[in-house]
């Protein structure tokens, strides 16, 4: 199949890049395409968060720095407490999103597929992995487009790296939101994880740009995260100066793409780079920080993610200012057994919430913003000085 000629600058197209090959090799020493390596790297970042412990070491999400003000006479029936929210002009059941994970693998259509029925049936939102795979063939597109036969209804994410907007045309971005019929897409910034990463592409230079462009040119909401190392207040402010509906902090705490990247790194013998894993397997902004620190810099939507584990995570989030909250890992482990353990998860993370707020006495999550809470340890040390 030959070059299509009307695009520049190496652009990618569902077409030129379907056939190409690299001048990788695989073990028996046969030239591999450039399918098979995203694939082979989408089935490690699957396997390797399932597999191995890439769980931060030596840092938390500070959320256990944050303690929610016990109501001793709320004043309501637990069964009169309302978890629905609305985020950018979707109304969700809970204040919850499947994160974005994965997509690009036969694999990856199962646990997609699975999550999204579990969103569909709950009402939740979910995202997609980073779809620039979905533009090399059919076959890949699958795997992102399953969420929404699946998901006919529900809030569903689009997702770019920042890096690739560079590389890519508004048209593709176009496509990757049409492959799931997507309510948003989410740009992820990951310069921890593109320096790590084997192949990586630590070049950022003209990213802020793109997404000015970007939110200019498409339809759908914009929303910038990040994957795990937290966004800081700076930051923030300028990404709502672009123009971006939300951020997903994504703090630090929970999954380490620093630490993934280091055990790929170590299967390739690339051995600084899997120096560099070691040594920033615990780099970011915690996320209880991350989320105090942005929501008093912005008055856009906030996504807390990054460690969440529970409904009380979730309330103790939402109490400290998020507008809805995402996890990614525990939907992953769940999903990799099969839809059921998706859909009980989700439902005790929904109890657990409602437990928290009938424990503040939080009718609604409206109330639940409002409830009153301590800051102790490092968290309130930080706050003191910087987060007022």
């Amino acid at each position: 199949m030959s070059e299509d000629t009307s695009r520049k600058d190496n652009h990618y197209s569902t077409n030129n890049l379907a056939s190409t090959t690299t001048d990788s090799s695989s073990s028996n020493g046969s030239k591999v395409t450039d399918i098979e390596i995203i694939k082979n790297r989408k089935l490690e970042g699957l396997k390797i968060p399932l597999e191995k412990d890439v769980q931060a070491k030596n840092t938390s999400t500070y959320l256990e720095y944050v303690m929610l003000i016990h109501n001793a006479l709320p004043e309501l029936d637990i069964d009169e407490i309302d978890t629905s929210t609305t985020f950018l002009n979707h109304r969700f059941s809970a204040p919850i999103i499947i994160d974005s994970m994965t997509g690009g693998t036969d694999k990856a259509t199962v646990i997609n597929e699975r999550l999204a029925m579990v969103a569909e049936e709950l009402n939740l939102g979910m995202g997609v992995g980073s779809q620039r795979a979905g533009l090399l063939s059919d076959a890949l597109r699958e795997s992102y487009s399953i969420a929404r036969k699946s998901a006919p209804n529900a809030f569903l994410i689009a997702n770019i790296g920042g890096v690739q907007l560079k590389s890519i045309t508004l048209d593709d971005v176009r496509r990757m939101i049409e492959m799931i019929d997507a309510d948003a897409i989410a740009v992820h910034l990951n310069p921890l994880q593109e320096l790590i990463q084997p192949e990586g592409e630590p070049k950022f230079k003209g990213i802020y740009s793109k997404i000015v462009e970007l939110v200019k040119s498409i339809d759908v909401p914009v929303i910038v995260k990040e994957v795990g190392s937290g966004i800081s207040r700076d930051v923030a402010v300028r990404l709502e100066l672009a123009g971006v509906k939300a951020i997903n902090i994504a703090g630090s705490g929970g999954t380490s793409w620093a630490g993934v990247e280091k055990l790929r790194a170590d299967n390739t013998k690339a051995v600084m780079k899997s120096h560099l894993g070691e040594l920033f397997w615990d780099w970011g902004i915690p996320t209880a920080m991350s989320l105090l620190e942005v929501r008093r810099s912005v008055r856009i939507g906030i996504i807390a993610s990054g460690g969440l584990r529970s409904g009380l995570d979730i309330a103790k989030c939402i109490a400290l200012g998020a507008d809805i909250c995402a996890l990614a890992w525990p939907f992953l482990k769940c999903a990799a057994e099969s839809k059921e353990s998706v859909l009980d998860y989700a439902r005790m993370l929904i109890e657990e919430l409602r437990a928290a707020m009938f424990l503040t006495g939080s009718r609604d999550i409206k109330a639940l913003r409002r409830v009153r809470y301590n800051l102790q340890g490092p968290l309130l040390e930080w706050f003191s000085v910087y987060g007022r």
